[in-house]
């Protein structure tokens, strides 16, 4: 368990093999509070790599148990968190694709009516608020109590330097909105670029967020998905030294 003052999770962006999750497990599991990984992940192709589903659940549920360490998952349907909680995950978020969609948020949600379950919540893709606060208010209304948020950034045609648009002024109005929420920030997918990831963990950290959401891969260059964004347990060592965070 990490005993850093922000909250810490990291993990890969899809979980390929048992033997490479556990291997950045063993190297990480004692600096971080959450680990993530991607189960299920929705490509834009469907020739691309979409995850290992109900397996990769097993091998979460091993780790769980043998580092006494929560691991947080995507889901995007009914189906995802039914089956999840088979295996004792108890950690789900909401990616940027299905805030999106207030029908997959709504059975997500009801899903998990009245459960001691944490839910955290990305923005959606396009720069509409409105979204992001009708996820939170769906998730609310079906009696889940533990509601976090994660700023990922959002998608502009126009932007140069980052894969998605941080838009920090957006980030402000959340967090106007929703004081007593605590918000992730997530620079992986921000940059799309690790070398850009400690300048935007270092604003985020600037901008009074809870936490960071990392992704970090046993083999980035030879990672299934995200491969850029990625970083080695190595260099995510280095980060959080960098950072400073204890």
């Amino acid at each position: 368990m990490g005993t850093n003052k922000k909250i810490i999770i990291a993990g890969p962006c899809a979980i390929e093999t048992k033997a490479g999750l556990f291997s950045v497990v063993k190297e990480i599991h004692d600096k971080v509070d959450v680990i993530r990984g991607g189960v299920w992940k929705a490509r834009t192709s469907p020739n691309d790599y979409a995850g290992k589903g109900e397996e990769a659940l097993k091998w979460i549920n091993q780790i769980q148990k043998k580092y006494n360490i929560l691991f947080a998952i995507e889901v995007g349907t009914k189906d995802h968190v039914a089956l999840a909680l088979k295996y004792n995950v108890r950690i789900f978020w909401i990616g940027a694709r299905t805030t999106s969609n207030p029908f997959a948020v709504q059975e997500i949600a009801e899903t998990l009516y009245n459960t001691d379950t944490e839910i955290w919540i990305k923005n959606p893709i396009f720069s509409n608020l409105d979204l992001w606060f009708g996820a939170v208010e769906r998730v609310r209304l079906n009696k889940i109590r533990k509601i976090k948020a994660i700023h990922r950034g959002f998608y502009c045609e126009s932007e140069k330097t980052y894969r998605n648009n941080p838009r920090w002024d957006l980030l402000d109005k959340f967090k106007l909105q929703y004081p007593n929420i605590p918000v992730i920030c997530d620079p992986s997918h921000i940059t799309g670029d690790k070398k850009l990831i400690f300048n935007i963990s270092k604003k985020a950290i600037q901008k009074n967020i809870n936490g960071l959401m990392i992704e970090v891969h046993h083999n980035p260059e030879n990672a299934l998905s995200d491969k850029k964004q990625q970083i080695s347990p190595k260099e995510f060592n280095k980060l959080l030294e960098k950072l400073n965070l204890k």
